[in-house]
């Protein structure tokens, strides 16, 4: 049951996607109406317009102000999500021990499947679906900070660097390195995992191909937003899912652990080495 909440979650998040994300694409002024192109995506890009012209009237400074400032505003739904997620990880060993000791698909067994994995849960302090709702918080503001970029025409004419916003990058820069953060991110957090299973790691190898192939065909300024934000992966990954930080701790706990059971089974010898005298 547990799993199939999971990827109900999982589903109503993609189908949140799909939704946002098939909105009309029709360019935003200031006629737009309704409460998704009216109230959220034109302030987005009023929003980038004004920190363009802040900037000297760069655009391409405006994408990566406004885009730094979105994620900072949702860090702290980040630092929620993926402060759940580490916690999940780090019992995954315990859950499919459990899994394993409740193998038997009989509705007793599974009851007294669901009963353990509560008293786990409860023991560490996690839920299985407290990484979901800062997600789904969160998707609809990256969207629409994705389609106020795409259908803002004033940042289409701009240019920055040796980019026309409007236009595919000449030289593939941006998408290369938009490619390589969202390796870099994916990377990092697979490696903070106590267990790898094959899907996270074809994923992790999968998205940089998709994020290059897409980047290479849309205009720059949407290039430019994705190096932006996921640079901020990358470093918010570090600060939050540092994979060499938990490993370290993580083989500095089952030392720990090994030098505690190493201490009692000593204690045990010597306490049998005593009654025999």
């Amino acid at each position: 049951m547990k799993k199939y909440r999971k990827i109900l979650a999982m589903l109503a998040v993609l189908a949140l996607v799909l939704v946002l994300s098939g909105c009309s694409n029709t360019p935003i002024t200031d006629k737009s109406t309704g409460f998704w192109d009216g109230l959220i995506i034109l302030n987005f890009s009023r929003a980038i317009i004004w920190l363009a012209h802040l900037f000297g009237h760069s655009y391409g400074l405006g994408i990566i102000a406004f885009t730094l400032i979105i994620r900072i505003i949702i860090l702290p739904l980040m630092i929620f999500q993926t402060r759940s997620m580490v916690a999940m990880q780090e019992i995954q060993p315990q859950m499919k021990a459990l899994q394993k000791q409740y193998s038997s698909r009989d509705m007793e067994t599974q009851q007294k499947l669901q009963s353990e994995m509560k008293k786990l849960y409860s023991q560490y302090g996690v839920h299985p679906m407290a990484s979901m709702l800062p997600l789904l918080v969160q998707m609809p503001v990256l969207i629409a900070l994705y389609q106020a970029i795409w259908r803002t025409q004033a940042l289409k004419t701009g240019s920055f660097l040796w980019l026309q916003l409007g236009s595919k990058d000449p030289y593939y820069v941006l998408p290369i390195l938009a490619a390589l953060f969202t390796f870099a991110s994916s990377w990092l957090s697979m490696k903070s995992q106590p267990e790898q299973n094959g899907m996270t790691t074809s994923m992790t190898y999968l998205m940089p191909v998709i994020i290059l192939i897409t980047a290479i065909n849309v205009p720059s300024a949407l290039s430019l937003y994705w190096v932006i934000s996921n640079a901020f992966q990358v470093g918010q990954t570090l600060l939050l899912q540092n994979p060499f930080k938990i490993n370290r701790e993580r083989e500095e706990k089952k030392k720990k652990e090994r030098d505690r059971k190493r201490d009692l089974e000593k204690a045990r010898k010597r306490a049998i080495r005593n009654h025999k005298r």
